[in-house]
C-alpha cells in the first residue's frame, strides 16, 4: 500500500507544470548548458578572495599556521625587518617565508583587485606576462584579478536589482489589474508621468550632490526598474479576476489578500519568470554603462565598465577592452540563452 502511495505521489510530482517546465527547459540543451555554465561562473566569483589575492592562503612559518587572507600579520612576524603589514609579492619576503622548513600556500592567481605591481618590466599598462596573466591598466593593477572581482560585484548588483524591481513590479501590477477601476486609471497616469522622467539626468545630478557607491545606485535604478514588469503583470491580473475559480473563490468568502496569493499570483508568474535572465543582463548593462561614463560605483571598486573605459584610453593596450568585452559578451550571451530557454519552457502549447 505504501509503495502504490509513493508511486502515484511521484507520478503526479512529475505530472506537475513546474517539473513538465522544467522538463521543458532540460530539452533545450543550449539553455541548458548556459545555466550550468552561469550558475558555475557566479559561484565561483564569490569566492573571488580565494581565486584571486595578494595575500597566501596559508603560510608555515617556523612551525606554526598563519592565514594571512583572514589576519593582518607584520613583517616581523614572518622574518621581515619593519612593523608594517607583510608585503607577500615581494622577492625579500618571499624568499624569508620559504627558507629553512618552511612553505606557503597562494591563490592561483597572485593579485587582488586593488594590488599594484612594483616589480614589473614593463611599463603600465604592461602586457600579458608570466607575472600578470592578462596584463595590467594603466595603475599596476591585475586585469584578470579586476575581472573576476568586476564580475562578481556586476553579477550581484544585477540580481539584487532584478529582485527589488521584480518586488515591486509584481505588487504594482497586481494591485492595479486586481482592483482595477479607478485605482488603476489613476496609477497608470502616475506611471506615464514617473516613466517620463529623465533617468539619466538624475544619475548625473545625485552623484554629484551624493558620494558615489553602489547603494545609492541600486537605490536609484529600482526606482524606475519595475515599470516594464508591472505592465505585464497588471494584464495577467486583468484577465484572470473575472474568471470562474476566482469567483467562486470570493463566493466562498476568500479575502482579497487570499485571492491575489493563492489564485491569481501563481497563475501570472510565467511573464516574470520569463524575462527574469533578460532583466539580469540589461542590469549588467546598465551598471557597464554607467561604470563607462563614471556615473557608476566610486573609482577604486573592480568594475567591468571602468576596464572599458581604461581600454578606450589607452587603444594600444589591447588587453584592457579585448578581455573585459569578452567576459561581458560572455555573461550576456549565456542569460540571453538561458531567457529564451525558459520562454520555451513556460509555453504550454508545447509537450
Amino acid at each position: 500500500m505504501c509503495f502504490v502511495y509513493f508511486v502515484v505521489k511521484k507520478y503526479m510530482i512529475l505530472q506537475s507544470p513546474s517539473a513538465r517546465a522544467w522538463r521543458r527547459f532540460k530539452t533545450n540543451r543550449r539553455g541548458y548548458v548556459s545555466l550550468w555554465i552561469f550558475g558555475v561562473l557566479m559561484v565561483l566569483s564569490l569566492f573571488a578572495e580565494v581565486l584571486s589575492n595578494d595575500k597566501p592562503l596559508l603560510v608555515h612559518y617556523q612551525g606554526q599556521f598563519f592565514f594571512p587572507i583572514w589576519q593582518e600579520l607584520p613583517e616581523t612576524r614572518l622574518g621581515g625587518d619593519f612593523d608594517t603589514a607583510a608585503d607577500y609579492n615581494d622577492p625579500y619576503m618571499q624568499a624569508k617565508m620559504n627558507e629553512g622548513g618552511n612553505w606557503v600556500i597562494y591563490a592561483p592567481n597572485r593579485h587582488s583587485f586593488a594590488s599594484i605591481n612594483y616589480f614589473a618590466e614593463q611599463p603600465n599598462p604592461a602586457s600579458p606576462s608570466g607575472m600578470n596573466l592578462l596584463g595590467t591598466d594603466d595603475r599596476g593593477r591585475d586585469v584578470l584579478a579586476r575581472l573576476i572581482y568586476g564580475f562578481r560585484i556586476s553579477v550581484l548588483f544585477a540580481l539584487a536589482l532584478t529582485v527589488i524591481g521584480t518586488l515591486i513590479g509584481i505588487l504594482v501590477g497586481a494591485l492595479q489589474g486586481y482592483f482595477g477601476g479607478r485605482f488603476d486609471l489613476l496609477f497608470q497616469r502616475f506611471m506615464e508621468v514617473w516613466g517620463s522622467m529623465p533617468e539619466l539626468y538624475l544619475l548625473i545630478i545625485f552623484s554629484a550632490i551624493f558620494q558615489p557607491s553602489i547603494t545609492l545606485l541600486l537605490i536609484l535604478l529600482s526606482l524606475f526598474g519595475w515599470m516594464g514588469l508591472a505592465d505585464y503583470v497588471r494584464a495577467e491580473f486583468l484577465r484572470g479576476r473575472n474568471l470562474d475559480y476566482v469567483k467562486a473563490a470570493r463566493a466562498l468568502g476568500a479575502s482579497n489578500r487570499a485571492i491575489m496569493l493563492r489564485h491569481l499570483l501563481p497563475n501570472s508568474l510565467t511573464p516574470v519568470i520569463t524575462f527574469l535572465p533578460f532583466r539580469i543582463s540589461g542590469a549588467i548593462l546598465a551598471l557597464t554603462s554607467l561604470d563607462f561614463l563614471g556615473l557608476g560605483v566610486p573609482p577604486s571598486t573592480p568594475s567591468l565598465g571602468e576596464l572599458l573605459s581604461q581600454g578606450k584610453e589607452n587603444i594600444e593596450a589591447w588587453w584592457l577592452s579585448m578581455t573585459t568585452f569578452g567576459v561581458l559578451v560572455g555573461a550576456l550571451v549565456l542569460l540571453i540563452f538561458i531567457g529564451e530557454a525558459l520562454r520555451e519552457a513556460m509555453d504550454t502549447r508545447r509537450g
